[in-house]
């Protein structure tokens, strides 16, 4: 096979998440393990750092990713879904893996996908820890795909455990209360490995002290430890000031990642990056700064509050639940603009009215859906919206509905593309 049919083959023959939803989730390890233990347990080959969370995980998982490779150390990049290539899945010092890498694991795993019949996401996950002890990485970021606790990638005993945040996501798989579902993202904590909890909250702040408590993993948590002073949002940069609670030092970091979700996801790495030290990771006061101002460039992130036109201003953001669009609408209340233009598509099984609920009635809505199997009919959205006062028209496509976003649009209007990795993945 050629990377396109190999493409092909892995997307067409195994369960993908993306395209059937929860039919695709594997609810325990066994074959993730088999098929590591047919590579010879590649996981057990290179140092780890393992992100969850309902939010956040992408970006805190490029952001230390970038802090990292600035520090010097070859570091691999975990994370999913895709939004074009779908070697952006696999990534060692922001470079994806190669065509000939994915062909060769593919011919080489083979048997074992026919005898086990493994989802997309075990696959994936297996494939990358394999290039990973290839490469001789240093580190490896690897991020969870849902929850953790089952999650393929919890195979792995990491130097150290991130939970970014828990909101209402995918609970018809982790539990529709948020002590069940971080008791899910809690699977990831090891025994005796330390772990950052990047928001502190009363439901499951008790979840994280019971579980850690129980195999010995010393907590941090990073909203006690570390706060943001001050913040500047100019001209679509970030400029934080975040103070250590215990010492009262202060420090200014500029980020090229500009949402304001985060003044939250960088205390996580802050706090990652001090435990990183402490465990004698040499990581100067000038790397960490340069690593939180390049993520971009040197990893490769996407459609977190992406600007990519001016006059009018379009950005692109993967928010896609009620958290993640409660972030977006405080963006919004600071950014500056004339009229609101929204093109917006889901898939099936989010939360969808709690969405809807949280969006403003006076934009102009431009309704469509991404091109896989879970997307709900543009119609279906835009019939949904109207209950909630959100007007607007369908589309086939998103980027029919970005052309006549932007052919309506004035010089100082805002178009937003959010409500789906997918649709985002899929603009032009």
């Amino acid at each position: 096979m050629n990377y396109q049919e190999t493409l092909d083959y892995l997307f067409h023959k195994l369960p993908m998440f993306s395209r059937i939803g929860a039919a695709a989730f594997k609810k325990d390890l066994t074959n993730t393990i088999a098929l590591c233990d047919a590579l010879d347990n590649p996981q057990q080959h290179f140092i780890s750092i393992h992100i969850a969370g309902t939010n956040g995980k992408g970006s805190v998982s490029h952001m230390l990713a970038s802090v990292l490779q600035s520090a010097g150390y070859k570091t691999g990049l975990y994370t999913s879904p895709h939004l074009k290539d779908f070697r952006e899945r696999i990534k060692v010092n922001g470079e994806l893996c190669t065509e000939q890498f994915v062909i060769d694991f593919t011919q080489k795993i083979q048997p074992q996908i026919e005898a086990l019949e493994p989802s997309f996401f075990e696959i994936t996950v297996a494939m990358a820890f394999d290039w990973f002890a290839q490469q001789k990485v240093d580190i490896a970021i690897i991020e969870t795909g849902l929850g953790g606790r089952l999650d393929s990638t919890n195979i792995i005993t990491p130097t150290l455990s991130i939970i970014t945040n828990i909101g209402y996501d995918h609970m018809n798989m982790l539990g529709d209360t948020l002590p069940l579902i971080a008791g899910e993202k809690a699977g990831i904590i090891k025994q005796g490995v330390s772990v950052v909890i990047g928001e502190t909250h009363t439901e499951t702040t008790p979840v994280f002290e019971q579980t850690a408590a129980a195999i010995k993993a010393p907590i941090l948590w990073a909203q006690q430890l570390h706060t943001v002073t001050d913040w500047q949002y100019q001209h679509h940069h970030l400029q934080v000031t975040i103070e250590h609670v215990h010492s009262g030092e202060r420090k200014t970091y500029a980020l090229d990642l500009p949402g304001l979700y985060q003044r939250k996801n960088v205390l996580s790495v802050i706090t990652a990056v001090e435990e990183l030290r402490r465990k004698n990771w040499n990581i100067s006061e000038e790397q960490l700064a340069h690593g939180l101002q390049h993520v971009k460039k040197q990893t490769g992130l996407h459609g977190r509050w992406e600007l990519i036109q001016q006059h009018p201003t379009v950005i692109l953001d993967v928010c896609h639940n009620e958290d993640g669009i409660q972030q977006l609408v405080q963006q919004l209340e600071l950014t500056t603009y004339n009229e609101l233009h929204i093109v917006m598509g889901m898939v099936k099984d989010k939360d969808i009215e709690k969405v809807l609920a949280l969006l403003p009635t006076t934009a102009h809505y431009y309704f469509t859906r991404a091109q896989i199997e879970r997307a709900l009919p543009e119609n279906e959205l835009a019939a949904k919206a109207a209950i909630h006062g959100l007007q607007g028209h369908t589309y086939p496509d998103v980027n029919t509905a970005l052309a006549q976003a932007k052919q309506k649009a004035h010089e100082k209007d805002l178009i937003i593309v959010c409500g789906s990795v997918f649709l985002v993945g899929e603009v032009a």
